[in-house]
């Protein structure tokens, strides 16, 4: 089957303008560092054992897996509250729905190869996804080629007015193919019934895809953080069943620029999913930068479902291994 290029181009608008150099990207794992943050009170009783893990070059997904395998459950009986990349050292909670621990299960402990268990405690319900507060990143770009002049006053433009909110390109795999998935998937009479394992992340991709077009095009009109229509925040669809929420002005622009995928919009409508909103911006929090030589170490904070690579191509073209990617 050919790509359809046009149709699956990951080529969107950029807000400020274009890069202002490039840098080497998570040559390292220690490069990428992520913190999960939970900020809510645990109960420390009930069903779910609760354990925070730091984790080096291992993927949520199979972190999960294993975790399954140990505590003798389904894959379903383990909770997490979002995915993390690979070639990074991150640190999340997962929940495990049993009774028991295993003998000698304690912080310390290294529960599976490059997987310390920080902390262990109980909590009367499932995580799931979206559940933390955010994410922290600490993040190390090396051999910056460019102007610093510009790099600083682009950093100073991100950390007051926000980058657009866009789904990272780890969202549809490598080379885009799980936009491809999605579009065999969502061809057919009745995706729901799809057997699919990966379902679920063809899916989510499509949206993402759609989300992704429409905030492009809203950049390329100069009015990606202005409010249309009645809006209170800007926002995009995160396609699904059900009327929008936006008003009649935004909902034929959005039309318009989704005309292309008439087919996946009619599919995701019968994959179960609801019409949601995501906003077009964020502004990372507590953001912090300091340059090494031509080393730039950037530290900031973005809420659930943000991605720090929609905030680093604001500012530059990352060179990134080739065996670096997420999932």
């Amino acid at each position: 089957m050919e790509i359809k290029e046009q149709a699956f181009s990951l080529n969107l608008c950029r807000a400020w303008g274009g890069p202002v150099g490039c840098a080497d990207f998570r040559t390292t794992a220690d490069d990428f560092i992520v913190v999960e943050l939970l900020q809510w009170p645990f109960s420390d009783d009930g069903d779910h054992i609760y354990l925070k893990i730091r984790k080096r070059n291992q993927n949520t997904r199979r972190v999960a897996e294993n975790l399954a395998q140990i505590f003798g459950v389904a894959l379903q009986d383990i909770g997490y509250c979002g995915l993390k990349d690979r070639r990074a050292v991150t640190t999340q909670w997962f929940s495990i729905r049993h009774s028991e621990l295993p003998l000698g299960l304690q912080a310390g402990s290294q529960l599976l190869a490059q997987c310390e268990v920080l902390r262990v405690t109980r909590h009367r319900r499932k995580l799931r996804r979206g559940m933390h507060s955010g994410n922290a990143f600490d993040i190390h770009l090396r051999n910056f080629e460019g102007d610093m002049e510009l790099a600083e006053q682009r950093l100073i433009t991100i950390g007051g007015q926000g980058v657009p909110n866009y789904f990272g390109e780890q969202r549809f795999g490598i080379d885009g193919g799980n936009l491809l998935a999605a579009d065999r998937l969502l061809s057919q009479s009745s995706s729901r019934k799809s057997r699919d394992p990966k379902w679920g992340l063809y899916v989510s991709a499509a949206r993402a895809h759609l989300f992704n077009s429409v905030l492009s095009a809203r950049i390329g009109q100069g009015i990606w953080a202005t409010a249309v229509g009645g809006e209170t925040v800007p926002s995009g669809p995160l396609w699904g069943r059900g009327r929008s929420s936006a008003g009649k002005e935004l909902a034929e622009l959005e039309a318009r620029v989704l005309a292309p995928h008439a087919v996946w919009c009619h599919g995701l409508e019968h994959c179960g999913l609801q019409q949601e909103r995501r906003d077009l911006i964020v502004v990372p929090s507590t953001m912090s930068w300091q340059w090494q030589q031509r080393d730039l170490h950037l530290a900031f904070t973005l809420p659930p479902g943000a991605f720090a690579t929609a905030v680093l191509r604001e500012l530059l073209v990352t060179n990134v291994p080739a065996d670096s990617a997420m999932l």
